[in-house]
């Protein structure tokens, strides 16, 4: 049996605490609550692709991921001025608003941007551990 790359094993465990707290934004009721509904997810969903694209694409630089991340979602947010029936249909479930949103809004490019650095500065703390075991021997 294989042994599981701390990293992997770290940024999975990341994945699954950030997704449901993601989620939960849109629910959140409380102080901050518009806030948190509208931009406390955005940057918890540019941290989660960042680490879905590490997983996936495990050699690629932590500043291209975050900003393949950000240029991805940057037209998401541009996509949501287009309304053709596929679109509207997807964004009238909850998982396709939350996904794909449904109101371009400028502020939001703010929050992307936010959202990937953070998911940048993991990934350099995730590749750090490699360095580190490196440095032990292992």
């Amino acid at each position: 049996m294989r042994k599981l790359n701390l990293k992997y094993f770290l940024t999975i465990l990341i994945i699954l605490v950030i997704t449901p707290i993601g989620f939960a934004t849109k629910s959140y009721e409380g102080v901050g609550e518009r806030w948190m509904h509208n931009y406390g997810g955005a940057i918890l969903y540019e941290i989660f692709w960042c680490l879905i694209l590490f997983l996936i694409f495990k050699k690629l630089r932590p500043w291209l991921n975050a900003f393949y991340v950000f240029l991805a979602t940057s037209i998401l947010e541009i996509a949501q001025l287009w309304h053709p029936p596929f679109l509207v249909a997807v964004r009238s479930t909850f998982l396709g608003r939350t996904m794909f949103g449904t109101t371009f809004v400028w502020l939001d490019f703010l929050y992307y941007v936010i959202g990937s650095l953070i998911g940048y500065l993991i990934l350099i703390g995730l590749n750090r551990l490699d360095l580190q075991k490196e440095k032990a021997g292992e």
